[in-house]
């Protein structure tokens, strides 16, 4: 399979220009849909069936995460090689510390087929300071 790349770089990965660029200057991607920390907890209170995915780095993620309502960890830099392990026809929420990562992830699953994809807008802190303030921020 070869993946479409939204950001026009051969993967995902933080080492890559494109990505480090778009970090720095904090940019959002245009038009990446969102979901909100208050409607992600509503919709998991419901049991609707959701694939979390935490694209944070294994550091981030052992300060804080979402794994109590089912979320796996799977790197930004890691998801090319990953993929097979996302559902395309699942629902999928994608999510990072502030929502930055995740949107660019959101674009790049779009790109690969996949159509039941959201970002967590604010991501894990906006999440915190919303839903859960026992999480840790940074």
């Amino acid at each position: 399979m070869v993946l479409a790349d939204p950001l026009r770089t051969a993967d995902l990965s933080t080492s890559t220009p494109s990505v480090r660029l778009a970090a720095r200057e904090k940019r959002m991607p245009e038009e990446v849909p969102e979901i909100t920390p208050a409607e992600l907890k509503a919709r998991l209170d419901r049991g609707d069936s959701l694939t979390i995915v935490d694209v944070r780095e294994p550091f981030e993620w052992d300060i804080s995460n979402l794994a109590a309502h089912g979320a796996r960890l799977i790197p930004m830099g890691e998801l090319p090689g990953r993929l097979d392990e996302i559902d395309p026809a699942d629902e999928v929420i994608v999510q990072c510390r502030s929502g930055h990562r995740s949107a660019n992830v959101v674009q790049f699953l779009q790109a690969n087929g996949y159509t039941r994809v959201l970002n967590l807008a604010g991501g894990i802190n906006a999440w915190a300071g919303e839903v859960d303030p026992s999480l840790r921020t940074y």
